[in-house]
């Protein structure tokens, strides 16, 4: 049966959801298995550091600023909650 009002704890609900859909997309975007010397886009030596400190690197940095400055803009998500911002 459907109830007219949320629960006391459906605002949080909502929130914890929205942050554990936000973990669970970047976790499955981190790079896996192993890093390679070169970067797939354009062809450059990724440091032996980078390599290192994160395992599956397929990018050199450069590359990976692109990529990040054009997966910055999504924003799936109503962080505000109420029907006004899901308006716009």
């Amino acid at each position: 049966m459907a109830k007219g009002w949320a629960g006391e704890d459906a605002a949080q609900e909502q929130i914890d959801a929205t942050i554990e859909d936000a973990v669970q997309r970047a976790r499955s975007r981190l790079p896996s298995g192993p890093s390679l010397a070169v970067c797939v886009e354009c062809g450059e030596e990724i440091p032996e550091a980078r390599r290192k400190a994160i395992p599956g690197v397929r990018l050199c940095v450069s590359c990976q600023e692109t990529h990040d400055r054009e997966d910055a803009p999504f924003s799936g998500y109503n962080r505000r909650g109420n029907k006004d911002s899901q308006l716009r």
